[in-house]
């Protein structure tokens, strides 16, 4: 696939694909959604041979909506509209195994 299809796909410029490849800009989660679902692949697909040993992670402790930051993300997730907030859930989702 040329980077002209794949823009196409994704609804934006070539010049813009051109440049997530180059690293010039970052690529934002819900476009690289977009690229995945454009060439057929999982999300996991951009993940593959991280260790995920080399991450720290931190075990959530205590009630976790009685994070002011958590709660306000509870409520902006239910406020977006069944169909996306499933697509946001299943990205989550992908992120955190990979992480």
């Amino acid at each position: 696939m040329t980077q002209q299809q794949l823009a196409d796909k994704v609804g934006i410029k070539f010049q813009q694909i051109q440049k997530y490849e180059t690293g010039m800009n970052r690529i934002s989660a819900s476009r690289l959604w977009d690229i995945s679902d454009a060439l057929g692949v999982p999300i996991s697909f951009f993940f593959e041979g991280l260790d995920a040993r080399s991450h720290v992670v931190e075990e959530i402790d205590g009630d976790i909506l009685a994070d002011k930051e958590a709660l306000m993300l509870v409520r902006s997730y239910y406020a977006i509209p069944e169909a996306q907030r499933r697509r946001l859930f299943d990205l989550a989702k992908v992120l955190s195994d990979a992480a």
